[in-house]
C-alpha cells in the first residue's frame, strides 16, 4: 500500500467550526462538522456536502480530517453532517436512506446555499451510505447541488447491495443489519450535544428497532427496494457525477450501469481497490484521489474550465497476477481508458466439455450437488468494509473448486483480457422447486493454486425476474443466462482458467431450503467472455499524482484490537463452524477526552446435508468513556430458518456506569419467498 503523503500548506487556510446546527423546517436541528477558508465569509465558496449516521464527532472523526480540511484548503466548504438520528443530530434513525432523510439533506443544501461564505453552489461526496445520498439526492434535484462524487454506491438497492445478489440473501447483509441494528440505538456525545443528551438517548434506546425484519421480509424486488433506486429514472439525475469504487468491493457492477444510464455529465474510476476512498486504497496502489475530486469540484462547482469533460469518460484498472489469499490479498496491474460503457470488443465463446472450456463442446450430462462447505474459501462478499484488518478476502479457490462442478481450459498460448461482464449461459434442471447456483471464473496457476477473478450467483426462482419468481420445476431443463460481476483483467499465457459451478455457497449466500441436485447439460451451455478492443482512449488518460491527505487528528491508540475468523468442522456432526471476530480496540479523542471502541463477533454454523441448518448469531458491543462517563450498549441478533421460515431473533441492552437502563426484545418469524 502507498501510504497518502501529508500535507499542510494549502493555498488559504483553515479554520474549523466542531459543531454547525443546521436547523430543519419542522424544528429539528442536525448536528455538523465544517471546515471552510478563514476568509470565506469575504471570498465565498462552494460548500461540499457529506451526509452519514456514522457519528462525526467519536465514530469518522478520524477519517474524516484526512480529507475535509485538505479541500477548505483549496477553497471549499467541508460539511460532514450527522443525518437525523445519528451522532448528536435530533432524532431517531428508523432504517436506512428513509423519504426523511433524503428531504433533511435538500434542505441542508438549500441552507447551506445561502450562508455568506457560501457561493451558493453545492456539491456531495461520500463512500457506502454517503454514495447512495449523494444519488439519491441527486435524484431529487436540490437547485443548488451542481455535482456530486459517489463513492461505491449502487443504482439498484435490491439487484447490487448488500443485501441481495442475484435473488439470492446475502449473509453480508445481515450482518449489516446486525450493525445497523447495534448503531440506531447508540447516545449522542454528551459535550457535543449539550444537557439534553440522556433524553435524546432514551428516545433512541425506546424508539429504534431491527431494521433487518424489514430487510428480511422483502425478498423480491418491490416496492420497497425501489425506493432509494435511482434505477427507477436514472433521467432524474443532473447533476455532474464522477463515479468512483473497485473491483474487489461490492458495488462496481453499479457504477459501470450509471456511466450507461445517466444523461448527466458524467466520469468513472474503478481500482483495483475494496471498499475505501482511493488515496487510501487497498488492495493495489493507492492514487492521488483527493486532487481528481478537485478537479471536478473545480469543472462543475467553480466553472472552471479544466478540461476535464474532455477526457477519457473511464478509468479502469486493468487487473492482473490476481493472488487469493484471505490477508495477503493482492492483484497487480495498469491504468487503462475507455471513452463510453459498455466496451465495444469482440467475444469469445467456450463451450463445455467433459471438464474442458474452449474446443467443440460435447454433449454430455452431468449431475452434481454441492456440499453445503462449498463457499468456505469465498472470503465476504465486501471483504475489509471501511479498510479492516482482518482475513476477509477469499481464499485459494482449490478448496471450493473441488466441490464444484469444474471446466477448464488448457493453459493460454497467449494472455486473455476480459473487459466487461462474462455471460454464462446453462441449460441445466433441479430436483426441488427451490435452488441457487453460484459460478465463479478463476485463473489457475502452474502450481494449481486458483483466483477467483469475478463471479455471479442466482436464485434459480428468480431467473426470469426480480419481482415476480416463480419456483423450477423439478426435472425440468431450463436456459438461463447468468452475467457475472464486470471485470478488467488479463488472463496471463501459460495459465488456465476455471469456470466453476456449485447449487450453494455458504457462508456468502444463505442456502436453499433443501439439498438440491443441479442436472446439467454441455450442449447448448457456454461461457461467453467480452474481450477488449482497441485500446484507443488509453493515449488520453490523466496521469494520476501521488496519494495526499490532510493532518491527522489528535488521538491515542490505548488498546490494539483484533481481527480473527477461524473454521471448525465436527466431525461426528458434520457441523461447520465460522467464527468471525472484529474488535478495533480503544482508542482516545484528544480534543473531546473521549475513549471510544467496538467489538463485534459473528458465528456462522451449518451442518452437512441440512441447508434448514443455518444460522448466523452475531454480538455487537460499543463503548464510549471518559472521567464521569461510562457508555456502553450491547446487540445480539440471532438469524436462524427452517424450510418454511426465517427466524429473526434480538435483543438490545444499554448500560450507564456499568448498570442496566434499558432492555428490549425482538423475536420475528418470516415466511420465506421463494429463497
Amino acid at each position: 500500500m502507498t501510504e497518502p503523503a501529508i500535507r499542510h500548506d494549502f493555498p488559504r487556510k483553515v479554520r474549523e467550526i466542531p459543531t454547525l446546527w443546521i436547523p430543519m423546517s419542522d424544528g429539528a436541528r442536525l448536528a455538523a462538522r465544517v471546515w471552510l477558508p478563514e476568509d470565506a465569509e469575504d471570498d465565498p465558496v462552494p460548500a461540499i456536502l457529506e451526509s452519514i449516521p456514522y457519528r462525526r464527532r467519536d465514530g469518522t472523526v478520524l477519517g474524516d480530517v484526512l480529507s475535509h480540511p485538505w479541500w477548505a484548503g483549496h477553497g471549499y466548504a467541508c460539511v460532514r453532517l450527522d443525518i437525523r438520528g445519528s451522532g448528536d443530530s435530533d432524532g431517531v434513525l428508523m432504517d436506512e436512506y428513509t423519504a426523511q432523510e433524503q428531504a433533511d439533506i435538500c434542505e441542508a443544501i438549500a441552507w447551506l446555499a445561502e450562508q455568506p461564505w457560501c457561493s451558493g453552489t453545492v456539491g456531495m461526496i461520500g463512500i457506502s451510505w454517503g454514495g447512495f445520498a449523494c444519488l439519491q439526492v441527486a435524484a431529487l434535484r436540490p437547485p443548488a447541488l451542481k455535482a456530486i462524487i459517489p463513492c461505491c454506491a449502487v443504482d439498484d438497492r435490491f439487484a447490487d447491495d448488500v443485501h441481495y445478489m442475484g435473488g439470492c440473501l446475502l449473509a453480508d447483509g445481515i450482518s449489516w443489519g446486525s450493525g445497523i441494528f447495534a448503531l440506531v440505538s447508540r447516545w449522542p456525545e454528551p459535550s457535543g450535544r449539550g444537557q439534553d443528551w440522556r433524553a435524546l438517548w432514551q428516545e433512541r434506546l425506546e424508539r429504534s428497532g431491527c431494521p433487518l425484519i424489514g430487510w428480511a421480509s422483502h425478498q423480491r424486488r418491490d416496492a420497497f427496494w425501489q425506493h432509494g433506486s435511482v434505477a427507477q429514472d436514472y433521467g432524474a439525475i443532473a447533476a455532474a457525477t464522477y463515479v468512483v469504487g473497485g473491483w474487489t468491493d461490492g458495488y462496481s457492477n453499479a457504477l459501470l450501469r450509471l456511466m450507461t444510464q445517466l444523461e448527466a455529465p458524467r466520469k468513472a474510476l474503478i481500482g483495483p481497490w475494496t471498499h475505501v476512498y482511493p488515496h487510501f486504497g487497498t488492495p493495489g496502489p493507492a492514487m492521488g484521489f483527493l486532487q481528481e475530486t478537485l478537479r471536478w469540484w473545480d469543472r462543475w462547482l467553480k466553472g472552471i474550465d479544466n478540461g476535464v469533460e474532455k477526457e477519457p469518460a473511464l478509468a479502469l484498472w486493468m487487473q492482473q497476477d490476481l493472488h487469493a489469499h484471505p490477508m495477503e490479498f493482492a492483484v497487480g496491474g495498469h491504468w487503462i481508458a475507455e471513452k463510453a460503457w459498455p466496451p465495444r470488443g469482440p467475444v469469445e465463446t467456450l463451450a463445455l466439455g467433459e471438464g474442458s472450456l474452449g474446443g467443440k463442446g460435447a454433449d454430455l450430462t452431468f449431475h452434481h450437488s454441492s456440499p453445503l462447505a462449498c463457499g468456505m474459501a469465498g472470503g465476504e462478499w465486501c471483504p475489509r468494509d471501511g479498510g479492516g484488518i482482518g482475513p476477509e478476502y477469499q481464499a485459494d479457490q482449490r478448496a471450493d473448486d473441488a466441490l464444484s462442478l469444474c471446466f477448464e481450459t488448457a493453459p493460454l498460448e497467449e494472455d486473455l483480457v476480459v473487459l466487461g461482464a462474462p455471460v454464462v449461459r446453462l441449460r441445466l434442471a433441479v430436483d426441488r422447486p427451490q435452488a441457487m447456483i453460484a459460478v465463479r471464473l478463476n485463473e489457475v496457476m502452474p502450481d494449481g493454486h486458483s483466483s477467483r477473478i469475478t463471479f455471479g450467483l442466482l436464485n434459480l426462482s428468480h431467473r426470469d425476474s426480480h419481482e415476480n419468481p416463480r419456483p423450477m420445476v423439478p426435472g425440468q431443463t431450463v436456459e438461463i443466462a447468468l452475467a457475472l460481476n464486470d471485470v478488467a483483467y488479463r488472463f496471463a499465457r501459460g495459465r488456465r482458467i476455471r469456470l466453476a459451478i456449485s447449487t450453494s455457497y455458504w457462508p456468502m449466500a444463505w442456502p436453499a431450503p433443501e439439498p438440491v441436485t443441479m442436472t446439467l447439460a454441455t450442449a447448448g451451455s457456454a461461457l461467453e467472455l467480452p474481450l477488449r478492443g482497441e485500446p484507443s482512449a488509453d493515449a488520453g488518460l490523466h496521469a494520476f499524482g501521488a496519494p495526499e491527505m490532510s493532518p491527522p487528528h489528535a488521538s491515542t491508540r490505548l488498546a490494539e484490537g483484533e481481527s480473527t475468523r477461524t473454521l471448525a468442522r465436527d466431525m461426528a456432526s458434520g457441523t461447520l463452524t465460522l467464527h468471525h471476530i472484529e474488535d478495533t480496540g480503544l482508542t482516545r479523542i484528544e480534543d473531546i477526552g473521549l475513549t471510544v471502541g467496538k467489538r463485534g463477533t459473528e458465528t456462522y454454523t451449518i451442518t452437512e446435508g441440512d441447508p434448514a441448518s443455518a444460522t448466523i448469531t452475531m454480538v455487537r458491543h460499543a463503548y464510549a468513556r471518559r472521567e464521569g462517563l461510562d457508555l456502553r450498549t450491547q446487540a445480539n441478533l440471532t438469524f436462524s430458518c427452517d424450510v418454511a421460515n426465517f427466524r429473526i431473533v434480538a435483543d438490545l441492552e444499554a448500560f450507564e456506569d456499568g448498570v442496566s437502563i434499558l432492555t428490549r426484545t425482538w423475536d420475528e418469524t418470516i415466511p420465506r419467498d421463494h429463497l
